[in-house]
């Protein structure tokens, strides 16, 4: 299952991170962060992103600004435009696993994504009833994979 592969990675990052407490680009990377997982949120204007945690996460500009791509699950709160640019940069930077949160992808974003990554998560699925999301769908895939659901 691509949700399961998609939390096996050694590391997580956040495309579309945001500083806006209201916007799903920061609750998105705070989930990460509540459940201790290793996350960079990739954002071009933004050189840190605070979270209400009193967490200071440094951002990348892009994703192949990443440390570890091919080690690195890449979680896409964009609009579909934007997704399908970020899809093919990650490809190119060797990511393996992503994950679309509804909203972001078209059916011609999905089917990319689903072709050309070992994972690719997005689309009818998981626990609620726009589709995949990790503040949904995350902590049950988290233990599918192996991985402690303990949060912060």
């Amino acid at each position: 299952m691509a949700a399961k592969r998609f939390f096996a990675s050694q590391h997580f990052a956040v495309a579309g991170a945001s500083q806006d407490q209201s916007k799903f680009g920061y609750k998105v990377l705070a989930w990460y962060n509540a459940h201790s997982l290793p996350v960079t949120p990739i954002n071009p204007s933004r050189s840190s992103i605070y979270l209400s945690s009193n967490t200071e996460l440094s951002t990348v500009p892009s994703v192949q600004s990443l440390p570890h791509p091919s080690e690195t699950s890449l979680s896409i709160i964009t609009p579909p435009a934007v997704t399908r640019k970020i899809l093919a940069e990650a490809k190119e930077a060797g990511v393996k696993a992503v994950w679309l949160q509804p909203g972001t992808f078209d059916d011609e974003v999905l089917a990319y994504a689903v072709r050309e990554f070992e994972a690719g998560v997005g689309g009818e699925g998981g626990r609620g009833r726009e589709g995949w999301c990790v503040l949904v769908d995350g902590e049950s895939m988290m233990s599918a994979a192996g991985k402690e659901t303990g949060k912060l």
